[in-house]
């Protein structure tokens, strides 16, 4: 087991990092201007990702890629430390088109879309033209069971018409959003993991109404998570995607990377923090002392440093296992690490804020925006519950395999 990044990552890793601090931190201030003003996207963001295009940085996110595709070929765990260093500010993936939800649709399109919807859609992802949403969970069901998917999609002659309502739809309110990924239930009386579908509708389809954007901890998103109606929405046959009933197992195909990019950008703000943690326990004092020479505070930094270590570790097997075995091979993984990220993002970016004092609150600092958005993966892509559901089931099934093997060990000392 090899833990070295390899002379190819290396150097893409020099070379998104000097983009970054070349380009994207001071380009932060604009951003933050631009968004308060109510202005998206910021210009900020179209001239960096083409300058980001112009150098090669670009679609870095999806292990293989068609000739006439523009991006550089890294597989997932090439691409993992990547994500890591532009996770440190939130906005900086967009920049070299690597942010969700295109990131998920365009392999989702990438592996399963026909030639015309490849070539209505994909290519425009691909190229920065446009975004798009993936309309998946709804506020009326338990949607982290996506077996529990109420939207219907009927078939009606040559068309399919949608009729639901969706929220949490991240991008749904950027508008460069063309295009929505539906996923709703195609046959009611199918098997329970084969009743779903995924079918594509242009966001200028009438009845495609977005309601509003739901804020998260009172945190507004530009792009929005937004609830999406989707009222006699009629779209072509042709706009299915893959073929009626794979919908479940779609979802599963388009998770299973998606949650190393999150993962991994949240480990980039759980080292943002550490770094900013540090610094302030340095030129802090207190009580004639230096923040770090307090106790509490040096057992923050340990422990912050040793869960972030842990957790990337556990992240970059989880890469190492999709590339080598497929996403089912690494599903248990993919559980583990979407249960213990979201933990370790809010406990680190929490002990930060407790460092800083009352300006950790401010928004002097990205700590506040970067704890809210660590308490939101606690939920984003499935609640942490469900996870450990999952990794409990698993380790449950283990041990009927084997049970009674263990039985040798439980002998016992006697007088």
């Amino acid at each position: 087991m090899h833990f070295e990044f390899s002379p190819k990552v290396k150097e893409m890793q020099a070379r998104i990092r000097d983009f970054m601090d070349r380009y994207v931190v001071p380009a932060n201030r604009e951003w933050l201007r631009d968004v308060e003003k109510g202005v998206h996207p910021p210009q900020v963001v179209e001239d960096l990702k083409a300058l980001a295009k112009s150098e090669g940085l670009w679609n870095l996110f999806l292990p293989a890629l068609h000739d006439d595709e523009p991006g550089t070929r890294l597989t997932n765990i090439e691409y993992a430390p990547l994500a890591e260093i532009m996770g440190r500010i939130h906005w900086a993936s967009e920049v070299f088109n690597c942010s969700a939800p295109d990131t998920g649709n365009m392999e989702l399109l990438h592996m399963f879309a026909t030639p015309e919807q490849r070539d209505q859609w994909l290519k425009p992802l691909l190229e920065g033209k446009i975004r798009s949403c993936f309309a998946m969970t709804e506020p009326d069901v338990a949607s982290s069971d996506a077996t529990n998917i109420c939207t219907t999609i009927r078939p009606d002659g040559n068309d399919y018409v949608i009729n639901g309502r969706k929220w949490f739809i991240t991008g749904a309110a950027d508008p460069r959003c063309k295009i929505a990924i539906v996923m709703g239930n195609t046959n009611p009386d199918a098997e329970v993991h084969r009743r779903q579908s995924m079918v594509l509708a242009p966001m200028d389809t009438p009845g495609v109404e977005v309601v509003r954007n739901v804020s998260i901890m009172n945190h507004h998103s530009p792009e929005g998570h937004c609830e999406v109606l989707f009222r006699n929405v009629r779209v072509p046959k042709r706009n299915l995607l893959s073929e009626e009933g794979s919908g479940f197992a779609l979802a599963q195909a388009r998770l299973g990377p998606g949650r190393i990019h999150h993962c991994m950008r949240s480990i980039g703000e759980c080292e943002l923090a550490i770094e900013l943690m540090c610094e302030r326990a340095l030129e802090r004092k207190t009580f004639g002392m230096h923040l770090h020479e307090h106790g509490v505070v040096g057992e923050w930094i340990a422990r912050s440093r040793c869960e972030v270590e842990q957790a990337r570790l556990l992240v970059l097997k989880t890469a190492w296992l999709i590339d080598t075995y497929g996403v089912k091979a690494a599903h248990h993984e993919i559980s583990m690490i979407k249960a213990v990220v979201p933990e370790v993002h809010t406990t680190v970016v929490n002990r930060a804020i407790q460092c800083f004092g009352a300006a950790g609150l401010s928004p002097d600092t990205p700590l506040a925006d970067m704890w809210t958005w660590g308490r939101a993966l606690h939920i984003v892509d499935g609640p942490d519950e469900v996870h450990r559901r999952s990794i409990a089931r698993q380790e449950i099934k283990k041990t009927r395999e084997t049970l009674g093997a263990s039985a040798a060990y439980l002998t016992h000392r006697s007088r």
